[in-house]
């Protein structure tokens, strides 16, 4: 039987589509808040600031982030053979090529804080 690399794949695009998911809508609702200044003081910049300046925050951001952008940018390069596309290797390069730059660059900035 031959090996194949899916696993490593879908494994993290799974995860990330699962977390967006749940996340989405409570980010969502809490800029709402935020906005119209209804958000609680828990969420105040300089409590948020503080929370994301510890290294498990910045851990936890980071996976968030990775997770996100890749189950993007995995479903794009379906999308994209959905819509005729054939250049495969390319698509993936390019995608999974963007989702590793915004992890990193989500990496640099966190560790600014």
């Amino acid at each position: 039987m031959a090996r194949s690399n899916k696993p490593i794949v879908w494994g993290p695009f799974a995860a990330g589509g699962t977390l967006t998911a749940f996340l989405t809508p409570v980010l969502i609702l809490l800029t709402l808040l935020a906005a119209f200044g209804h958000a609680p003081d828990l969420f105040s910049y300089d409590r948020l600031h503080v929370l994301a300046g510890h290294w498990l925050a910045k851990v936890a951001i980071a996976g968030t982030v990775f997770l996100s952008l890749w189950g993007t940018a995995h479903r794009l390069r379906i999308t994209c053979y959905d819509l005729g596309v054939r250049a495969d290797t390319l698509v993936a390069t390019i995608v999974y090529a963007g989702a590793l730059a915004g992890t990193a660059a989500s990496v640099f900035y966190l560790m600014r804080i």
